[in-house]
């Protein structure tokens, strides 16, 4: 064609005669380059994507990849894929628009170009590719389109191949986000899990705590009941009663579902009761719960806990005992349950390791997630008022974990 070309156009001086032989060298030296460079790309993108199409054999690639995270943690996700792909530069990263453009300088894929300037192919086109990558928003998802071509116009297509480089760039760009989504999703796994064996373990504790009863209590109570007989019938067969009633809702239940605000009451006071008829007047009890309250969801063993530390950290080391208080009281859709005495207080030497709360604020953790809170606090004038605030309308069938 080019020899045809060279002979119907007018020679500089006018003659229509030419020769159009150094044309027509010219042109199948140019055809060689491109003969041999198209068959470089062909046996490079074969090795490449282990297949030949119009996809693969294809200068500028295309691919749209769903990614199961909403738009801005899928545009992070590109982001980084595309910065660590090696030799991109002028990476420009728009987040508002969730769009990201780059710089790849094209390696020499077979070494030192062959004939360097000289051959005729390096004229057209540069030595650089490009990628756009958008992120178009979704529900709870994001689609990336991501296109990677030659940094020139679509007509050097013609005349020069990649090499498959554009190839492996969306190949690469593509793996980066997948092998991205896998490590998300093993790493949620991986705290689902953990999660999940520490509401484990958490129930175990709290099935061993229901199940426990102290020994030093209940010996305490057996012996006291023991000498009442013999001194005081009447007042060992109220004892032995109570520890009954104390007992039977000690026991560890067949499912993990939440008890009530009642039912934990009556544990309390068959337990503060048997306490009553062992210290005697040193010890008083002025319970305030409303009836309506009485069926609010609530965690096994919370509010023995709450009271069993006012009668040892408050009553039980001062001389004179003391007064036990617990009341509920409704605060919109929250429920407020107090246990408060005016015993030692915080100023008296610690005897407990705070486990028992401890472990009362995990499990309101685990149940009710940030809807529940435990407060201890200084009581006025003397002793400490711990409260329970737990949501009112939360059900009793309710799993832990």
């Amino acid at each position: 064609m080019l020899a045809l070309l060279w002979t119907v156009l007018p020679t500089i001086d006018g003659s229509p005669d030419s020769d159009p032989a150094p044309v027509f060298l010219l042109g199948l030296v140019v055809g060689a380059f491109v003969l041999t460079g198209a068959f470089s790309h062909l046996r490079r993108v074969r090795l490449i994507a282990g297949h030949i199409d119009g996809g693969t054999l294809a200068n500028r690639q295309r691919r749209q990849i769903e990614v199961p995270f909403e738009a801005g943690e899928a545009f992070d996700l590109l982001d980084a894929a595309i910065r660590e792909l090696p030799r991109s530069e002028e990476i420009e990263s728009a987040r508002d628009s969730l769009q990201i453009r780059a710089k790849v300088r094209r390696p020499d894929t077979y070494g030192r170009r062959p004939w360097g300037r000289y051959n005729p192919l390096n004229w057209f086109g540069t030595p650089r590719n490009q990628i756009l990558a958008t992120v178009t928003p979704g529900d709870d998802s994001g689609s990336v389109t991501l296109v990677c071509e030659p940094e020139s116009g679509a007509w050097s297509d013609w005349f020069r191949v990649d090499d498959g480089t554009n190839l492996e760039n969306a190949e690469a760009i593509s793996r980066a986000i997948t092998r991205r989504v896998a490590e998300r999703r093993r790493n949620e796994r991986a705290v689902s899990a953990r999660t999940a064996t520490d509401k484990e373990l958490a129930v175990a504790k709290l099935n061993l705590l229901h199940a426990q009863v102290e020994p030093h209590f209940l010996y305490n109570t057996l012996a006291s009941a023991q000498y009442l007989t013999r001194t005081d019938a009447a007042r060992a067969d109220e004892m032995l009663g109570h520890l009954i009633q104390y007992l039977r809702r000690s026991l560890p239940r067949t499912e993990d579902a939440l008890s009530s605000l009642g039912e934990e009451l009556e544990r309390a006071q068959a337990y503060l009761e048997i306490l009553r008829i062992r210290m005697g007047p040193r010890l008083a009890v002025q319970i305030d719960v409303p009836e309506s309250l009485r069926e609010t969801a609530l965690p096994p063993m919370m509010l023995q806990t709450l009271v069993e530390n006012a009668i040892k950290h408050g009553l039980e080391p001062r001389s004179g005992g003391g007064t036990v208080w617990i009341l509920a009281r409704r605060d919109g859709e929250r429920v407020a349950v107090t246990v408060a005495d005016d015993g030692e207080g915080f100023g008296s030497q610690p005897s407990g390791t705070g486990i028992g709360l401890k472990n009362v604020r995990e499990r309101l953790r685990l149940v009710y997630g940030d809807e529940a809170s435990l407060a201890v606090v200084a009581n006025f004038p003397n002793g400490v008022a711990a409260t329970l605030s737990v949501p009112a309308a939360f059900h009793r069938e309710s799993r832990h974990g």
